[in-house]
């Protein structure tokens, strides 16, 4: 990814723990490393195909100088925030906030605080099988799209398929959907059980009925296993009513641990069921 680089961007601002700090103010410093394609630009020299830098620093500007923060932390990830929301092109952007006269009674140079925020391409299942099925499935979706931090969400085809797990309930409407998102792994897990929650679904009976269901299939390349969220998701790979909908969506994107592509899996899953079934 190439890049467009801030450096020494001065803000005067009022950011700090203490009072006077909020009262006086006080000089910040901003570097920011804008990451984006910059190839079409270069061939076109036309500026509508890059980002305006002097508008970024405008943007950074007017996001420290409208706002008091205590913590340096804060008011770097509202400044990053606000340029990711504000121009579309920046796939990512590290940036630095930087307290020259922070209040340390020592000999010191400089602090900082430097974060690196980005639109993360995830990938989700979704499903139920209780109720107005294909209504709870777009009202999520619908209410998904509508936040500020998700974009470019699209939907596979919707399909019908046989309950899994062994439980005896109503067939599912199951799909899969793309999208971008400012949100990590563990918040945006929060947000779809809140989707869900909306739509009453109760937790009772594992790979029980539900009115909703939202899984996070892929989020990235990124691999991760706790109690609460495992990325990628751990039963995809046996699941046809998965990978299906998702091969419609992203058949070239590759499971971060089998190091497949969607439609190797589907093409291998469905070669697995086929034998069972001679």
């Amino acid at each position: 990814m190439d890049e467009i680089r801030i450096r020494g961007l001065r803000v005067f601002a009022h950011h700090g723990v203490f009072p006077e700090e909020n009262r006086m103010g006080q000089c910040f410093v901003v570097n920011a490393a804008l990451r984006l394609s910059t190839q079409r630009a270069g061939e076109s020299d036309e500026l509508e195909h890059s980002v305006h830098y002097g508008e970024v620093c405008q943007c950074l500007t007017e996001t420290l100088q409208g706002q008091t923060w205590k913590l340096l932390e804060a008011a770097a990830e509202h400044a990053a925030r606000a340029v990711l929301l504000r121009f579309p092109l920046i796939r990512s952007l590290e940036l630095e906030l930087c307290k020259p006269a922070a209040p340390i009674p020592l000999p010191f140079e400089d602090v900082s605080v430097c974060i690196t925020r980005r639109w993360n391409r995830v990938y989700l299942g979704v499903g139920s099988n209780l109720g107005d099925r294909e209504g709870l499935i777009r009202t999520a979706l619908d209410a998904l799209a509508r936040r500020e931090d998700v974009r470019k969400l699209r939907c596979s085809t919707l399909i019908e398929t046989a309950p899994y797990g062994g439980v005896e309930q109503p067939p599912f409407l199951n799909g899969a959907a793309e999208l971008e998102t400012l949100l990590e792994p563990e918040a945006l897990l929060e947000v779809l059980h809140a989707l869900e929650a909306d739509a009453e679904r109760v937790r009772t009976v594992r790979w029980g009925p539900r009115t909703l269901d939202l899984d996070i299939l892929l989020f990235e390349d990124r691999v991760l296993s706790d109690p609460e969220l495992t990325v990628p998701h751990l039963d995809m790979l046996n699941r046809t009513f998965v990978l299906r909908p998702l091969a419609e969506l992203a058949p070239g994107a590759v499971h971060p641990l089998r190091r497949r592509t969607v439609a190797e899996l589907l093409s291998e899953l469905e070669e697995r069921e086929a034998e069972r079934t001679c």
